[in-house]
């Protein structure tokens, strides 16, 4: 970050999860690793037409690992890959926070939780000014996060 910019926090931390129908389970035994994917249909996420597919990341004991999956569903949203895993079309790499109502009602069950650590989550980044309007102070101000 170029030292002229400041940096507010305005989110926790965040958690990814990968998750799955039971109906999907009932097909196929649940990944022990991230390596085990492979023999999995993985719900692929693509934000955008220009862009890559989204790389799984994962971490556990200080080791990160980023793995490319593959599956026969491709979507652009949060909302079409959720749907798809409870479909039972597959796995899904999802915010944890995103996911959680529907593990918690049983319809989503969550794997590889051990390989899940938590990232810094979002931060506003802004130049800084000697006199920021009282707008701006404002709008910084109601989103910073208070954790």
């Amino acid at each position: 970050m170029a030292q002229d910019m400041v940096a507010v926090r305005i989110s926790p931390d965040m958690r990814m999860a990968i998750v799955g129908s039971h109906g999907y389970f009932h097909d196929h035994p649940p990944p022990a690793t991230p390596h085990d994917l492979a023999n999995h249909n993985c719900i692929n996420l693509r934000y955008t037409a220009t862009s890559g597919w989204a790389v799984w990341e994962f971490e556990k004991a200080g080791r990160s690992l980023n793995v490319r999956v593959e599956g026969q569903l491709l979507v652009n949203s949060n909302a079409l890959a959720r749907l798809g895993a409870l479909e039972c079309l597959g796995l899904a790499y999802l915010p944890a926070d995103y996911v959680e109502p529907f593990v918690a009602s049983g319809e989503l069950v969550s794997v590889l939780r051990d390989w899940c650590d938590p990232f810094p989550g979002y931060y506003l980044y802004f130049p800084s000014r000697r006199q920021p309007s009282a707008a701006f102070t404002l709008v910084v101000d109601a989103l910073r996060y208070r954790g």
